[in-house]
């Protein structure tokens, strides 16, 4: 696969998953509730989290009407978490894929119920009354929530709050990101790669290729947080900073930080290769725009 059949499935990937969100996410919730939910989660966002769930299906033969379903459930997850982190009892966020974030557009207690929303439609998603066997719904629902819960999003969140101004060990930063960051990503492949047939070592090399990728998309957020501005990231630059936040970047600096984003690179295409999967093109594709982006 070229660059070019590369940006081919993901332009079609893409369409098929906002299709999918706007028939799934309703504008008719009460209250006005349906609009904030929409606002937070269409027309906006790399999607890479579904983009991660539909290559590994892809890479596994798998069903990929299951794994479209598990592709809208993360991206609810992710967008819950995002209107969540932005509130002003987090991380008091104005700007957001290059708009008004949620609480600022529809008020803080709209954009509560925007994310509550949200996350309790992902499950939903998951659980269709057909379609799919009981035990994909079963195992989809457990991959999600344990990522999305203590042991991985929400607990990372809890310990990037507690840590504001206090200095952090490598160790104890990497747990936080892979928890706050790397669940849910690795969750995205391995939720897709649950959508079809794998033996034991082939999970493992999924999963350990989701890991790896998930640290890198941190780490390189950290060296965006500092090296672009708020119009090209669509959030606001150097809030970490501003706000004494430990980074990769304020533990190792800015070279050895894009080190490390590189090296984790070579772990996950590593993974893929371990995995000896034949369509894993589109994986490896992924981990490379990962480290390579600039927003």
């Amino acid at each position: 696969m070229n660059a070019g059949e590369f940006d081919n499935w993901v332009a079609t990937q893409l369409k098929a998953v906002e299709t999918a969100l706007e028939a799934l996410v309703p504008a008719d919730a009460p209250a006005g509730l349906g609009l904030a939910m929409r606002y937070a989660v269409l027309d906006g966002g790399k999607r890479l989290r579904p983009l991660l769930v539909m290559a590994a299906c892809e890479a596994v033969g798998g069903d990929e009407a299951a794994a479209m379903r598990a592709a809208v459930a993360v991206e609810l997850i992710h967008a819950y978490s995002l209107v969540h982190d932005d509130m002003p009892c987090m991380d008091d966020d104005a700007l957001r894929r290059g708009k008004p974030t949620v609480h600022v557009k529809f008020g803080e207690a709209q954009a509560m119920l925007a994310g509550d929303a949200m996350q309790a439609l992902a499950f939903d998603v998951l659980t269709p009354d057909e379609g799919m066997p009981a035990a994909l719904q079963a195992r989809l629902v457990s991959l999600l929530a344990r990522s999305a819960g203590h042991a991985g999003m929400a607990g990372g969140q809890a310990i990037d709050l507690a840590s504001v101004g206090r200095p952090l060990d490598e160790a104890t930063l990497r747990d936080m990101h892979r928890r706050k960051t790397g669940a849910l990503l690795e969750a995205s492949v391995l939720m897709g790669a649950a959508c079809g047939a794998t033996t034991p070592e082939v999970w493992q090399q999924l999963s350990r290729y989701g890991a790896a990728l998930g640290l890198a998309f941190q780490v390189v957020d950290d060296i965006l947080d500092v090296t672009e501005a708020s119009e090209t990231l669509g959030k606001t630059a150097g809030k970490d900073q501003d706000n004494n936040k430990p980074t990769y970047v304020s533990m190792l600096g800015l070279e050895e930080s894009r080190a490390y984003a590189c090296r984790l690179r070579s772990e996950a295409h590593a993974a893929l290769a371990a995995a000896q999967l034949s369509r894993t093109a589109c994986l490896t594709w992924l981990a490379d725009r990962v480290v390579d982006r600039n927003s």
